[in-house]
């Protein structure tokens, strides 16, 4: 797996801090009629990262279903970085406001069992 931090000298580029958290997620890439069901390695609210074997291509525009315990989660998505044969971090593009409240509630309480 990979480590996901920086070091105490780098500069934290993202606008919300990724918490490692597995949760299902189930990414429907616009170029194929199989989705791919996998876990996330961490999620923010602005993306997450998933590893997988094979990786999708960078700008792969995605839907996104969260599993956020009872709650399904819906965004659109854009694939941000690939790390070949690791996995791929995922921005999210679009969500409805009650989508990234859940996830925003979701995340906190992870945050909160975490620390």
């Amino acid at each position: 797996m990979l480590d996901h931090s920086f070091p105490s000298n780098s500069v934290e580029k993202r606008e919300h801090r990724r918490l490692k958290v597995r949760v299902p997620v189930e990414l429907q890439p616009e170029i194929t009629t199989s989705p791919i069901r996998t876990e996330t390695a961490d999620l923010s609210l602005s993306g997450l990262y998933v590893e997988m074997m094979f990786t999708l291509d960078l700008e792969t525009q995605l839907d996104i279903k969260l599993q956020l315990g009872g709650s399904m989660v819906l965004a659109v998505g854009k694939v941000a970085t690939c790390d070949r044969t690791v996995g791929n971090g995922i921005l999210f593009t679009r969500m409805l406001p009650e989508d990234r409240e859940e996830l925003r509630t979701f995340l906190q309480a992870v945050d909160t069992e975490q620390a």
